[in-house]
């Protein structure tokens, strides 16, 4: 199973989302991110959100952002976007019904609604206790989300 994470600029939530995913799932999955604009391409996570996994045992300082492809939507099996802008952004890269079903909101996939609705908001702008409350609404999606992937994965094994 291979997933991929999609924010803006793929400095902050993506990146985040990524390394959360990784560290709950097993070496079969794959786990990448991208953003779907591509002005940090080449740049490290942003330093808060590396703090703010650091804190709780993830390493992220290494990854390197990226635009998405459309090659990322045949190569993966589930996209996961983080706000609805970025989803109709990568919706609207989809060249037919396959790739489009892939795509979903992070949130939705998690079965999880909080105080700013379906969408993870951009922690960019804010100070560290921004990142840290983006981590742990992150956390908890991808929890949800990978329980979901591995029971699926032992009923299709």
């Amino acid at each position: 199973m291979k997933i991929l994470m999609v924010c803006l600029g793929n400095i902050c939530r993506s990146p985040l989302a990524e390394g959360i995913m990784r560290s709950k799932l097993s070496e079969d999955f794959i786990v990448d991110s991208a953003g779907t604009i591509d002005m940090h391409q080449g740049s490290n996570p942003d330093k808060r959100s590396v703090k703010t996994a650091a804190k709780y045992g993830i390493d992220i300082s290494k990854q390197c952002s990226r635009p998405i492809t459309t090659e990322d939507l045949n190569y993966f099996d589930k996209i996961y976007c983080m706000d609805l802008n970025n989803l109709k952004n990568v919706i609207s890269l989809a060249q037919n019904e396959e790739q489009r079903s892939k795509i979903s909101l992070l949130m939705e996939a998690a079965d999880l609604n909080h105080a700013s609705g379906d969408e993870v908001p951009d922690p960019y702008w804010s100070e560290l206790d921004g990142f840290e409350k983006v981590y742990h609404q992150l956390d908890e999606a991808c929890e949800n989300i990978a329980q979901k992937l591995l029971i699926s994965k032992t009923q299709n094994s």
